[in-house]
């Protein structure tokens, strides 16, 4: 697979797409810049080769149409201050309007193209939209990983219809750190998995277990692997139709000389709000009605002391709702044992990335990926069609 280091762009039009779509306020004010930032050095490679840098990214679920809010117009204010120069934002992504715009564009300048997906076509993958896109550009750079999962058009049809195509900085960063985390890892490699459900992560699970030689397992999910176990957990949430699956799991694990680490207690509460009643019991001593909603002080001990060995650890999913202060605890105190190890720690997706940003730990993780979605599916063992459409 060619990166963009391997193209001539000197005065070409090179259309480079990217996940701008990162959190905002009811204000519309951007929450965190970390997808921004993470493609600078593409931008700015383009830009030092004389490129005229066009951008293309969706932001939140429009379904087809123009919808005010989800204008890319504060990404571009964003961007402009980022990487200190004008970048024109053009009222479409495709017809007459793209046209004008990537037309008055000269060598060294940006122009950011309105949402993708004020187009259903974008994401029914329309060899047509696919087409006009690829007809705004002489090369394509796909450098948002976070949705290399999606067969769409400005993703995957569009390699179709362009002469020269590479992957970008980031994308290119983002491959080589799985690689060397999942496919070539220094031993002993633990996952952390955490989050709300075990369904969304079910195939990754099963996968890792030929992968790592220890997990640890957090968040609300933890509490399904608890009940298969035949403890009760309360009002938790749990996931009752996957109970068979968690003990298949735990099963499977043991059999392939994986340990797999369960909270040993639980900060649980007596309903989900920031006012709520909590204590601090062990997994046997739910009570009736209350529910689960963070990793204890003894938990996190345990899976810091696993943590303290590893020589890679990979990370997908917070160990409670951290959101929330009262139960931000276990997560935060995690994110300070993962950034104080010796390991090559790689984090991926939002809640894990925000986490770590809260903790203040940023810094001393090795890599925190743009993808939370295309993380999984790479953990799966998926081939991403974004990824396949450059190779």
């Amino acid at each position: 697979m060619k990166t963009i280091r391997d193209l001539e762009l000197k005065g070409k039009r090179v259309l480079i797409r990217t996940d701008f779509n990162v959190p905002m306020n009811e204000q519309g004010e951007i929450t965190d810049d970390l997808r921004i930032r993470m493609v600078l050095p593409t931008l700015e490679y383009a830009l030092a080769q004389g490129a005229k840098v066009i951008i293309a990214s969706h932001m939140g679920r429009p379904k087809g149409k123009p919808v005010e809010k989800y204008s890319l117009a504060p990404i571009a204010k964003r961007l402009a201050e980022l990487i200190g120069k004008e970048v024109k934002l053009a009222n479409d992504c495709v017809g007459p309007e793209a046209k004008k715009a990537v037309a008055a564009l000269n060598a060294g300048e940006i122009l950011l193209l309105e949402n993708l997906r004020y187009h259903a076509e974008e994401e029914a993958n329309d060899a047509a939209f696919s087409q006009q896109l690829a007809a705004l550009a002489d090369v394509y750079i796909n450098d948002a990983f976070a949705v290399s999962h999606r067969a769409h058009a400005s993703v995957e049809g569009i390699t179709a219809h362009v002469k020269e195509k590479a992957a970008g900085l980031l994308l290119h960063k983002e491959l080589d750190y799985f690689h060397r985390a999942i496919d070539a890892p220094q031993r002993p490699l633990v996952a952390i998995v955490g989050g709300a459900k075990v369904s969304s992560k079910l195939n990754a699970l099963t996968r890792m277990l030929d992968k790592v030689d220890k997990m640890l397992i957090g968040g609300a999910m933890a509490n399904t692997f608890l009940k298969s176990q035949g403890l009760a957990v309360g009002a938790s949430k749990v996931e009752d139709d996957l109970l068979d699956s968690a003990r298949q799991i735990l099963a499977d694990a043991k059999a392939k000389g994986v340990k797999v680490y369960l909270p040993v207690d639980v900060i649980a509460a007596d309903r989900f709000a920031p006012d709520a009643v909590c204590k601090q019991v062990t997994v046997q001593d739910i009570p009736d009605g209350w529910m689960a909603l963070d990793i204890g002080s003894a938990s996190v001990i345990c899976f810091s002391e696993v943590l303290a060995d590893a020589k890679t650890i990979v990370w997908n999913g917070p160990m409670g709702a951290f959101e929330m202060d009262a139960f931000a605890r276990g997560t935060m105190a995690l994110a300070h044992a993962v950034a104080s190890s010796h390991a090559l720690s790689i984090t991926g997706g939002g809640d894990s990335n925000a986490a770590v940003t809260q903790s203040g730990e940023a810094d001393n993780i090795s890599y925190m990926s743009t993808g939370g979605g295309a993380f999984l599916e790479l953990m799966e063992g998926k081939v991403l069609p974004g990824v396949a459409a450059l190779e």
